[in-house]
């Protein structure tokens, strides 16, 4: 049985509006090695900050943009995170995931593209919370998950599905 959430999730709101985009296709996924700034050295996928005045789906596209040089195509909502961090303010991450894009995967100074099969995805590079969403998103099936993390190390967590956006 799970422990009661030590947040009050009915109250809490993010300080921190983001995204994550996930391409997947031909049985792969596309992610990155992320460079600089939160979780940098840790596979992810592209995503960031919402700029004021910017949707979260606009985020999505022009952070993919930005960190890998390719325009996602028809990226869809899967998903909505939050993350009650200790070492940083509050994150409300909305979740993408598209199956086809413009443009090459390169390399920039914020990230490096990684190909993973989705039989053999680097979970344990990659924040602890996602082995518990990931796998919904590759199904296609909508899903919220709320996490408190203490440093990198994940604390609690609950992920719903059947949700809708």
């Amino acid at each position: 049985m799970q422990t009661p959430s030590p947040i009050d999730w009915a109250t809490w709101t993010g300080e921190i509006q983001a995204t994550i985009l996930f391409i997947v296709r031909d049985g792969q996924i596309l992610l990155i090695e992320k460079k600089r700034g939160h979780g940098a050295g840790k596979i992810n996928g592209p995503g960031g900050k919402i700029d004021a005045g910017e949707t979260p789906l606009e985020a999505a596209i022009r952070e993919t943009q930005e960190e890998l040089l390719i325009t996602p195509h028809a990226p869809q909502k899967l998903g909505e995170l939050h993350f009650s961090m200790s070492d940083c303010p509050d994150i409300h991450c909305y979740v993408y995931r598209a199956e086809d894009f413009s443009g090459t995967p390169t390399e920039t100074d914020e990230a490096a593209p990684v190909w993973a099969s989705i039989d053999a995805i680097p979970y344990h590079r990659m924040w602890e919370d996602d082995r518990h969403w990931l796998p919904l998103l590759l199904n296609e099936q909508p899903f919220r998950g709320r996490f408190v993390f203490q440093g990198e190390d994940l604390r609690w967590s609950e992920v719903s599905t059947g949700v809708t956006w």
